[in-house]
């Protein structure tokens, strides 16, 4: 990028409209490159699978997620590098592609914080020659962030992270709608779409409608990417299929299942929209509203002794208060069920964040995977940025909880979530630690879950530590402006506090009926018990009852707790039952609206 480093990122102030293949040829080859949208929401699908048969070679994929987009261009041959904090397909899991370039070395991989990711874009953004940023204390991040190193901050003294500017060549990115002057409109979370077209020579949209003039005036809650941001647009309805754009439709799981287990048609052909468009079901269930969901009565199991992942739960539930903020990640069923319930019954006040602060305050709406996010959308106070998340919660330290699943952690608490070294010496890719390298020490709680305790789990010392709480008591937190509470790993076998002492992990509270031998014999270091260790309370039959009927009545909580083989039968439970609690919705919908 030297040789561009220097062009301008001034854009015109009216964007060219063409078609999809139109802003698929304007990428070249060797581009530095990144993708918008997040999760399996507003994803350009479309321009993406047009990138891929354009030949184009050699992209250094520039993102916070890999993800199905990464997926799509892997396949295609088109990557070199990528810079990325994160890759998953969610509920599906590991992205193989990603897992095998990573895994074989075919392709460079390098893993950043997303606080080093967002200010490095910024940088370019603001036209910086770098920026500044909270070090993540106790990982070993800092070193993988390319270009970023340690100064003291020339005016307080303090030692604080920079980093350079991450210019793009091209930033693609699908949105509701655009008018004909070229502004695009952008409907709930913005993930990074803003600091990454703001640090991008090229900014090219797709969009589900373009609308005349000054009609995104009259619009309410919206993000508008202004004109003169902007490059390029093309009319592309059902650009995002089959990940969602709302209020259009909703993610197409079914399709994506079948799309991840189909290993003979290339993936980019098992995207296609269907020639009639997106199917009927999938536009109807983007209309239905939160008030007719909750208004619904709850499902009504029979009585069932309590699960370890219903204990889990609930023992988690109880951690949270009407002062609790909690932040949902990226993935993580267990904390989204955890934070429900608890505001669903004894922390009606408290602040639940999904979609990394993207859905802020929301109500415990069930957990249908096909409606989680126009439910959260719909009841959310607010719509923020991954950007705005960091500036104006994260570094703040506003937030008290988020609760992340962690791969394997050793006997000081620190984490390990990007690879696995296998006995024969090869290596295991993981997701990567998305932001838990800076939430770590930013959050005021620090909450980890292993669903499953084992000795590669939990272990004597990780390879590589990708985050950690590296400021742990009152006199190392204060000074940098962040409240202390406690630091604490749920297993399936038990609770371990971080200790502020000995900076090691103690067993405060073993799971019902789980022996301390047992734990010793599943844990890879020597283990240590609280003189008051207890056992875990089993949730009350009324918590139980709204966990399994109101707040998760699909389970997507077990998909936590399952192992490789067990998931995709899991998944496809779990798909079948979506399928049929959204045909209840539709239903009470419609009822209610002939009446």
């Amino acid at each position: 990028m030297t040789n561009r480093a220097a062009m301008s990122l001034v854009k015109p102030n009216r964007p060219r409209f063409t078609d999809v293949e139109g802003l698929a040829a304007m990428v070249g080859h060797g581009e530095s490159f990144g993708v918008g949208g997040h999760h399996f929401a507003r994803l350009p699908i479309a321009l993406l699978r047009a990138i891929a048969r354009s030949g184009v070679k050699d992209l250094h994929y520039i993102c916070w997620a890999g993800g199905l987009p990464l997926e799509l261009l892997l396949e295609a041959h088109a990557v070199a590098e990528i810079d990325l904090c994160f890759s998953s397909l969610d509920i599906f899991g590991l992205p193989p592609k990603f897992r095998a370039a990573a895994e074989s070395g075919a392709i460079p991989v390098r893993d950043w914080t997303a606080l080093a990711m967002i200010q490095a874009l910024r940088a370019a953004q603001q036209n910086l020659p770098s920026m500044p940023f909270q070090l993540p204390l106790g990982s070993g991040m800092l070193a993988r962030v390319p270009g970023a190193s340690a100064r003291p901050d020339p005016i307080a003294g303090t030692e604080n992270g920079f980093v350079p500017p991450l210019r793009l060549d091209t930033f693609v990115v699908h949105a509701q709608r655009a008018d004909e002057s070229g502004n695009v409109q952008i409907i709930g979370p913005r993930a990074l779409d803003f600091a990454m077209a703001g640090a991008a020579r090229k900014v090219l949209v797709t969009v589900e409608e373009i609308v005349p003039g000054g009609t995104l005036r009259q619009d309410g809650r919206q993000s508008v990417l202004t004109r003169n941001q902007v490059s390029a647009i093309a009319l592309a309805p059902a650009g995002a299929y089959p990940a969602s754009c709302l209020p259009f439709y909703v993610t197409d799981y079914q399709r994506l299942s079948e799309a991840f287990a189909d290993r003979q048609t290339p993936l980019a052909d098992n995207l296609r929209p269907p020639s009639e468009g997106v199917p009927k079901p999938l536009q109807t269930a983007a209309k239905v509203r939160a008030d007719t969901v909750l208004a619904m009565p709850a499902l009504a199991r029979a009585e069932e002794k309590a699960s370890v992942d219903e204990i889990i739960a609930a023992r988690i539930a109880a951690e949270l208060t009407n002062e609790s903020f909690a932040s949902a990640g990226a993935v993580s069923p267990l904390a989204n069920v955890a934070y429900r319930l608890a505001k669903a019954t004894h922390a009606p006040d408290m602040i639940i964040a999904t979609t990394s602060c993207g859905h802020l305050d929301i109500a415990p709406s069930p957990m249908i995977l096909s409606l989680i996010e126009s439910l959260d959308c719909e009841t959310a106070v607010a719509h923020a940025g991954g950007d705005d998340t960091y500036s104006t919660y994260y570094q703040a330290g506003a937030v008290t909880h988020e609760i992340v699943g962690a791969a394997q952690v050793d006997r000081r608490g620190r984490v390990n979530t990007i690879a696995l070294r296998k006995p024969s010496g090869g290596l295991i890719r993981l997701p990567g630690q998305g932001g838990m390298a800076d939430v770590a020490n930013m959050h005021r709680d620090y909450l980890l879950y292993i669903p499953r305790h084992s000795i590669q789990s939990l272990v004597n010392e990780v390879e590589i530590v990708s985050s950690a709480r590296g400021l742990l008591t009152a006199a190392e937190r204060e000074p940098m402006g962040y409240r202390t509470g406690r630091a604490l790993v749920f297993t399936d076998l038990c609770v371990f506090r971080l200790d502020e002492t000995s900076r090691e992990l103690i067993v405060i509270e073993t799971m019902p009926g789980v022996t301390q031998q047992q734990i010793r014999d599943a844990t890879g270091f020597a283990v240590s018990f609280d003189a008051c260790c207890r056992e875990v309370s089993l949730p009350s039959d009324s918590t139980l009852a709204i966990l399994r009927n109101r707040i998760d009545p699909l389970g997507l909580r077990r998909l936590e707790f399952v192992s490789a083989k067990e998931r995709g039968a899991l998944i496809a439970e779990i798909l079948e039952a979506d399928r049929a609690m959204v045909g209840r919705c539709i239903t009470a919908q419609t009822a209610l609206v002939e009446s």
